[in-house]
């Protein structure tokens, strides 16, 4: 396969994981300020500081209108210079599939081109408008059919291992700004809360990364700040905890540059990737020094390390930098 190939698969994951994580985190959000009791700026900060977005956002909106969850909601869906927004990241992805038409199967197209064509339609806006649960749900709804489709529909050979790459590396990017920002900003509220309020924020932090009915299978009692920063950590058994999706990352990595292999590219990027792996254990927040809130920083920024390394070796490009990138 040559490296355009590969370039526009492994940019294809990471586009449709960054639309579902993008409508995930404003549909639970959204319920969070009905419900949990905290200012508006409390609720739609953290949105912006999740995806990077706060400098852009105060550049165009100013930084008083953080706490504006109508503005803050229209910035991350239909602003066309944010990166991060649902209509970049939906045009992006199809624009990526469309260049490898070869590659995709006419099922995922044919996925990836009618919620293209909804966002960009009255329809979408119509029902941003009118019914903003139900829109994210689509999206949501939309690109979890595109992963399904995938994996059902197209030959499980390299072009594949790509697009998981991205979809997998994009998911850890995702998963571990949403837990860092939140437990930093709910560890950074008014003690003496009710409890029922504290508990609800930590259910928040799961539903926004998918975590919520798998949290509840596997712990019993109140729920904590650090038991839900655990499980999103390492569960070994959750699709979305970051200690799974790298050590499936690494899975690929390794099938892409076997052990022994001389000659082929991918050597830095798999040790890159091991050696993030080797450090993700539950017993690290054990060690002097170790913080949750530094733990995940190094995830985020050792995450981007290996996807700039990957464009280096795999696509010879520094795509992984500017716009498109995980550290954006």
């Amino acid at each position: 396969m040559i490296a355009r190939v590969a370039e526009h698969c492994f940019w294809l994951g990471r586009y449709l994981e960054r639309a579902e994580s993008t409508a995930r985190v404003l549909q639970v959000t959204g319920t969070l300020a009905l419900d949990a009791g905290l200012s508006p700026e409390q609720c739609w900060m953290p949105v912006l500081a999740v995806f990077g977005e706060r400098a852009r956002f105060a550049g165009l909106h100013g930084a008083a209108a953080e706490g504006d969850g109508e503005r803050v909601q229209h910035f991350m869906a239909w602003e066309e210079h944010n990166p991060s927004s649902l209509l970049t990241a939906l045009s992006e992805a199809r624009e990526n599939a469309r260049a490898i038409r070869e590659v995709v199967s006419i099922e995922c197209w044919e996925a990836i081109n009618e919620v293209y064509l909804w966002m960009h339609g009255e329809e979408g806006r119509a029902e941003f408008a009118q019914h903003r649960y139900g829109f994210y749900r689509h999206i949501r709804r939309a690109m979890q059919l595109c992963l399904g489709l995938f994996r059902s529909t197209m030959l499980h050979d390299t072009p594949l291992d790509f697009i998981w790459l991205g979809v997998l590396l994009e998911r850890v990017g995702q998963t571990a700004r949403v837990l860092d920002v939140h437990h930093h900003a709910f560890q950074q509220l008014p003690t003496g809360q009710h409890q029922v309020v504290e508990t609800s924020l930590w259910l928040s932090l799961l539903r926004a990364c998918s975590g919520f009915e798998a949290f509840m299978k596997r712990h019993q009692g109140r729920v904590t700040g650090d038991a839900v920063a655990a499980f999103l950590l390492f569960e070994p058994e959750f699709p979305r905890s970051i200690r799974y999706c790298l050590k499936s990352a690494h899975r690929y990595l390794a099938e892409l540059h076997p052990p022994g292999t001389q000659g082929l590219p991918g050597a830095r990027t798999e040790a890159l990737g091991g050696q993030l792996l080797a450090r993700l254990r539950p017993e690290v927040l054990t060690e002097p020094g170790v913080t949750i809130h530094g733990l995940l920083t190094d995830v985020v920024d050792a995450t981007a390390a290996v996807c700039d390394s990957l464009s280096s070796e795999f696509f010879g490009s520094a795509r992984a930098l500017g716009s498109q990138s995980m550290s954006q």
